[in-house]
Order: C-alpha cells, then structure tokens, then sequence
C-alpha cells in the first residue's frame, strides 16, 4: 500500500478542495510569494492555471496563476505569482492563505494507494465485524526513510495506534468509507 499526503494530515480539506500549498511570505518585489509544499506531488503545482485561496473563514476565491516554480531552498518552496498580485504589499495580504484545487483535480493514484484525506472519517472494523473507531489522522513516523504510517483512529477506549501495513490493513474501501483490520495479538493493549 501507498499513502500520499496531499493535504497535512492534521487538518481535512474544506469540503470539496485539497489543499497543496500554504503561502509563508513574500518572495521577490513583483508579487510573488513563496509558500510550503503539501503535497507529494509538487510538478503539479507548476502546471496550475487557477486555484483557490483560502483563509479558512471567508469564502475562497478562485484566482489566476501566472506562474509558479519549484525552489529548493529553505527546504524546497513553491514560488506563485497570482493574478491580482504585482507588488511586495499585495504579496504579504496572501500571507498564511492555503492554495487549494477541487478534489477533483488531485493526480489520480494507483491502485492500492490512498490519500491520507480521503482515509480521515473511514470507520474501523476488526476481523469479527466489531467497530473498532473512527480514523482522526495518519501519522508518519521517521525523518529521511519513513516508516509504516499509523493510522490514529478514535476509539471508544481512547486513541489506538494501527499500522497502515497490507497485512493489518485486510480491506479499504473507500466508497463505503470503511477500513477492515486484523489487529495482530496484543496491539489493543499496547496502545492504551
């Protein structure tokens, strides 16, 4: 299984729109702004024509790219240049904007891989059919090489912690927004 976090995992997208970037700051004199990637599918950002920007209260507002490009500093950026936007003062109203696109514009994934948004809200089963929660987040463990994600689901006992691995994970099915595990012996208790 493969898991792509097109949105931060603590957050679910506005209902409708994933979001793949959030503007940090101003970046250059023109307008453009540089912002944090949250997508594992950067390129697709360069290849933007429009796309929404939200603050989260306001209703979003559907704006022209002009351009945008990848840049490896600071940790890797994306640099936008919005329609609307041709000076350092218009640049520094976008400040902590999302840059979101309609869910349906996402890159379609493989077969056997998920994105973590679409994995928030699933209900979890155990092997006997028995309601185990509902998933909160997905965790990514380890810097560099990351390890198996953990699936954190809100149980009636508390938080459990349940590895993203094929063989706990039997079943995911997302048209039914259900998750069937089989929960290795001990794993119940270990979390609590």
């Amino acid at each position: 299984m493969k898991f792509s976090s097109s949105a931060p995992t603590d957050e679910v997208p506005s209902p409708g729109r994933v979001t793949l970037a959030r503007v940090l700051r101003s970046h250059g004199r023109r307008g453009e702004v540089a912002a944090e990637i949250l997508t594992d599918f950067p390129d697709h950002l360069t290849r933007l024509s429009a796309a929404y920007l939200c603050d989260g209260t306001a209703e979003p507002r559907w704006v022209g790219v002009r351009g945008c490009w990848l840049s490896q500093s600071r940790g890797g950026q994306a640099i936008f240049h919005f329609e609307g936007s041709d000076s350092i003062s218009d640049a520094e109203k976008l400040v902590g904007l999302e840059v979101q696109v309609p869910i349906g514009d996402r890159i379609p994934l493989s077969n056997g891989s998920y994105y973590v948004t679409d994995l928030i809200g699933c209900e979890v089963r155990d092997g006997d059919g028995g309601e185990l929660g509902c998933v909160r987040d997905v965790q990514f463990t380890g810097e560099g090489t990351p390890g198996t994600p953990l699936l954190v689901i809100d149980a009636p006992e508390g938080e459990l912690l349940v590895p993203l691995a094929l063989e706990i994970c039997r079943r995911i099915d997302l048209n039914l927004r259900r998750i069937d595990v089989s929960l290795p012996e001990g794993l119940s208790g270990l979390n609590r």
